[in-house]
């Protein structure tokens, strides 16, 4: 797993699928627009969600539980980095959220 800053995750999103892993209580104060919002303890079951043939950045509210899923998604065979600072940086720097 990868750690990637929030400029990187900006740049990415149109080749990579974002995947909010935050709980919906926190996704009501905005998420990156187009993410995919499946709480953690959902994942395994909703993986079919995701394309494995689609990396996949995890994004959660501060970095610690995205870099958890981002472990899980590639020992499941996808490609899957984790954004550094989460939520929490992406709004920091400015960048937008719905």
């Amino acid at each position: 797993m990868t750690e990637i800053t929030v400029n990187e995750a900006e740049q990415r999103r149109s080749t990579a699928r974002i995947l909010d892993v935050r709980e919906d209580f926190e996704v009501a104060d905005g998420m990156i627009a187009g993410a995919l919002h499946i709480p953690m303890g959902q994942l395994q079951e909703r993986l079919s969600e995701l394309d494995p043939t689609v990396p996949v950045i995890a994004v959660c509210r501060s970095g610690n539980r995205s870099a958890a899923v981002a472990d899980a998604l590639n020992g499941a065979g996808f490609t899957a980095d984790t954004m550094a600072g989460g939520m929490i940086a992406w709004t920091r720097a400015g960048l937008p959220t719905t």
